[in-house]
């Protein structure tokens, strides 16, 4: 269960209980408490603190406004429709904290349930990834690739091609598995890459986006999501490569003209070795670690977590 509170200096709070008494979930809990003490991002759920006492096992984060990504998206006639903008800035600040995860660290972090209930937004519809509980750690600097059981949600599976759901479900604004659906159509991914093959992706949007995106746009988002969901995992883009589609398609989409087609093959040279550093992005936040032996931020224990030995810290 989730609850929001409000801590004595009138701070929002997301509170997530356990099941009073039960274990269940323990290893899910400390791998939460182990990644989020190690990292600051502006695109990542900061953790407040913990308690774990008494047979509770609670986690403490930061409070985010407007909720999951989901929930903007569809099953929710609440909320006002997301416009294409929001939706490009939305998916790039969640490829920016991934993009941190996996190489802001000389031993990256691989998050492993990727899906648009973990994407939050806050007040301003800023993307912060959340639920690190099935994270693990990456490959070394030397190695080579991750050896992983599988773990994470139904419709879903490594973060790349997690990621790739996630952008035709901001799309098409629809789950990436209803079994509700034709046969044809039950599997977003499948059915999506579909018509992006046949060039025909504008017939499945979202009904609030028709007629609203700019057709280099749309092509440039297509083809990403394609990438993401290729077959192989090697053949699938780093999130570096990711992050810098998205934003070209965002840039695309706010042109004053249709931009003539540009062969992004070089991309992820591009992200390893540019030196000019746009504020807010994954190679900024690193930047400022580089000096940390381990990788990690000079953040201590006691700036991190509430102080729990105290009766105030309850």
């Amino acid at each position: 269960m989730v609850y929001k509170g409000v801590l004595k200096d009138n701070v929002k709070a997301a509170v997530k209980r356990g099941m009073p008494g039960s274990r269940q979930g323990l290893p899910e809990f400390q791998t939460e408490i182990t990644i989020l003490s190690k990292i600051r991002h502006r695109h990542l759920v900061s953790l407040v603190g913990y308690c774990e006492e008494n047979s509770e096992m609670i986690l403490v984060y930061e409070y985010v406004e407007k909720g999951p990504l989901k929930k903007h998206l569809y099953g929710s006639a609440v909320h006002v429709p997301l416009s294409w903008k929001q939706r490009l800035e939305i998916c790039i600040g969640a490829a920016r904290g991934l993009h941190y995860l996996h190489t802001g660290f000389a031993q990256g972090i691989i998050h492993r349930d990727i899906k648009s209930t973990n994407i939050l937004l806050d007040e301003n519809y800023v993307a912060k990834v959340a639920d690190f509980g099935l994270s693990r750690s990456g490959p070394c600097l030397n190695e080579t690739h991750v050896s992983t059981g599988v773990k994470g949600s139904f419709g879903y599976l490594d973060p790349e091609y997690s990621f790739g759901v996630v952008l035709f479900e901001v799309l098409c604004a629809r789950p990436a598995v209803d079994p509700q659906l034709d046969r044809e159509q039950v599997n977003l991914a499948e059915w999506a890459l579909e018509w992006q093959k046949k060039g025909m992706l504008e017939h499945i949007i979202d009904p609030h986006l028709v007629g609203k995106i700019k057709q280099s746009s749309l092509k440039k988002f297509g083809e990403t999501a394609e990438k993401c969901l290729a077959e192989y995992g090697v053949d699938r883009p780093t999130m570096g490569t990711v992050l810098w589609n998205l934003e070209y398609a965002l840039q695309l989409h706010e042109s004053d003209q249709e931009d003539e087609p540009y062969d992004d093959s070089s991309a992820q040279e591009t992200v390893n070795v540019t030196t000019t550093i746009t504020p807010g992005s994954p190679s900024s936040n690193m930047r400022r670690e580089e000096n940390n032996d381990n990788g990690y931020s000079d953040i201590n224990a006691t700036e991190v977590f509430s102080q729990l030995m105290k009766s105030e810290g309850r």
